[in-house]
């Protein structure tokens, strides 16, 4: 093509392009490099999909199947494959589950669109196809979605159930389906009914004992013992709990410096007046009636002295020392008390209340329960147990997926299909939609449309089915109006996969779409990549 436009007269006006080699050379770079990160996690996707072992740098393991992990964890050097990765982080953000999903459809589409532009399609002209095609394909799916109510608690539960099912722990999804449900339900506020905060659920992680003794605390947990230093109490029913700021310790001097002491008798002085001063403290702690106490780790110097902890232990209140920072927020909330930044502050009005905090042995450490708090905020714990590290941070992982499903199904109220069959619909419905097309807008929307078959397609690849043979029956009997038609993995065969209780959140899937196409929209545009020094 540049040769024949050398060849001829070149007309002062206008300029032609002589060299459009390089721009496509960097197009195709790019979308092959995205494709291989696509490829790598396509595996993944689906209850019978492998599962992945990540070693790290530092010699961690890591083993899960959970798109955004994987991702998050691997060295991606090219720009265009490192949208890939931004792109299942944003599906995390966005819906929670679907982050294996989305890449896949990427990959799909960046697959499709290198057919079309070798076919001479202008990127551009692709680019808004697809953008057409991604909001048509929105309207079809929410056309297809089911209605529903928070208070049908078995649905919500199948839609947790089926997100865990593709999960390393998905034999443990009856147990912790039901368990992510009442946790998300406990924490919605009635004044904002459409908004949940994962972040008021604390997931606490204790090895030891199996995936099955993880529960649901009505409470709070800290993964701690209590300060057993001077014999003080591990026990306190009736307890009023005061989250402290400060520290029960001699104040040191503001800058490094170092006092001489000559004589013995200062000396005594100088303990004596630290007895005091500590005391002093512990007397206006113990007029209050508070019993419990929690303090918050201490940078500036040591939060408690064996001193102080010893006169604690004798007015018999219980000390919970190294508090995390972070962790304030979330125990006020939940005790419904005010942190206390000074001594001078303490008051009644400022401490929880409970009826009982206790330190329980649990596998080969002790954690520190805090249950029956009156007037509590809406916040709960779960506490995962699991027999070696890598179960553990894989079910806090699914764990965590569970929790975002739910969360969508608050925010948006809608269920949908699983197994395939919404992917198939689109691609049935998107396709008649493209012969009504004219022009190269038709042949793009029918590659977005033929893009979408890869879901059920590696879904089938992944149980080891015939994938040609199961997606052209699919085709069948969504042709004949069987819109819930999907792929029964456990079964092997077609089967309508409403009845069979999988089903998503209809949020998950249409962020997908959008986020997908995004993304693929993002790629085409670049025709060059420029290194800056």
């Amino acid at each position: 093509m540049a040769a024949v436009t050398a060849a001829q007269p070149r007309s002062s006006k206008t300029e032609s392009y002589v060299d459009n080699k390089r721009k496509e050379d960097i197009r195709q770079a790019n979308i092959k490099a995205a494709r291989a990160v696509a490829d790598a996690v396509r595996t993944s996707l689906g209850p019978k999909g492998m599962d992945k072992m990540i070693s790290t740098a530092n010699g961690e393991v890591i083993i899960t199947n959970d798109g955004a992990t994987i991702l998050n964890k691997m060295e991606v050097l090219q720009p265009a494959a490192k949208m890939l990765v931004d792109l299942s982080k944003s599906q995390d953000s966005a819906a929670g589950d679907g982050t294996t999903t989305v890449v896949v459809i990427a990959g799909a589409l960046l697959k499709q669109c290198l057919t079309l532009l070798s076919n001479g399609i202008h990127p551009t002209v692709i680019s808004d196809s697809l953008h057409k095609a991604s909001i048509k394909a929105v309207d079809v799916l929410t056309a297809m979605a089911v209605p529903l109510e928070l208070s049908d608690r078995e649905s919500l539960i199948k839609s947790a159930s089926t997100s865990l099912n593709s999960k390393v722990v998905s034999q443990y999804s009856t147990l912790l389906a039901p368990l992510a449900v009442d946790s998300v339900l406990s924490v919605v506020d009635p004044a904002k009914p459409d908004m949940v905060d994962l972040r008021d659920i604390k997931i606490v992680k204790k090895l030891g004992g199996t995936v099955d003794d993880t529960q649901l605390v009505k409470g709070l947990v800290f993964d701690k013992k209590a300060s057993h230093a001077a014999g003080g109490p591990t026990r306190m029913e009736n307890a009023k709990i005061a989250v402290i700021q400060f520290q029960i310790s001699p104040p040191k001097t503001d800058i490094e410096q170092s006092i001489v002491v000559s004589d013995y008798t200062q000396m005594d002085r100088i303990l004596k007046e630290e007895r005091n001063y500590i005391l002093g403290m512990i007397k206006k702690i113990k007029a209050t009636g508070c019993n419990v106490l929690l303090i918050q780790k201490s940078i500036l110097r040591d939060a408690v002295t064996d001193l102080s902890l010893h006169y604690l232990a004798k007015a018999k209140i219980m000390v919970v020392k190294d508090v995390e920072r972070e962790d304030i927020e979330f125990i006020t909330k939940t005790l419904n008390c005010l942190p206390i930044a000074n001594i001078e502050h303490f008051r009644v009005e400022k401490l929880g209340h409970a009826d009982l905090v206790e330190e329980v042995s649990l596998g080969d450490g002790k954690i520190v329960k805090v249950t029956g708090i009156k007037d509590m905020g809406r916040t709960t714990t779960v506490l995962v147990r699991g027999s070696n590290q890598l179960v553990l941070d894989e079910a806090e992982r699914s764990l965590h997926d569970a929790l975002c499903v739910v969360r969508c199904l608050v925010s948006k109220r809608f269920l949908i299909a699983g197994g395939g069959a919404p992917e198939i619909e689109l691609s049935r419905q998107l396709g008649a939609w493209s012969k009504v097309l004219h022009g190269m807008e038709g042949y793009c929307v029918r590659s977005f449309a033929e893009a979408l078959e890869v879901i059920p397609y590696t879904l089938a690849e992944n149980a080891g089915l015939n994938p040609i043979a199961i997606v052209t029956e699919l085709r069948n009997r969504h042709a004949q109006g069987e819109i819930n038609a999907g792929i029964n993995v456990r079964k092997g065969q077609i089967t309508n996969i409403l009845e069979e209780n999988v089903v998503q959140p209809l949020l998950v899937s249409t962020s997908a779409i959008t986020l997908a196409t995004e993304c693929v929209r993002m790629i085409l545009k670049i025709d060059d990549v420029v290194n800056v020094r």
